[in-house]
């Protein structure tokens, strides 16, 4: 019998932060983070709270998805 094995892909471990018994990656909380800080800033800025939510959530997915390819690559 024969079985088709595939090769291991070598899997790169990116830096976490333990919180609460649970290891998150730091591009994580760096988004989450700068999310915040922008949410929070245009809020107070322009008083509307449906400019700096949508703001606050582009922020936060750029934020995760640039760093996590920042992360990988090195």
């Amino acid at each position: 019998m024969t079985t088709l094995d595939t090769p291991a892909r070598r899997v790169r471990r990116v830096a976490g932060i333990d919180l609460a018994g649970t290891e998150w990656p730091l591009y994580k909380l760096e988004a989450v983070v700068v999310g915040f800080l922008v949410l929070l800033a245009l809020f107070v800025i322009t008083g509307s709270g449906q400019i700096a939510v949508l703001s606050a959530a582009t922020a936060a997915t750029v934020t995760w998805w640039v760093r996590l390819a920042y992360y990988r690559r090195t």
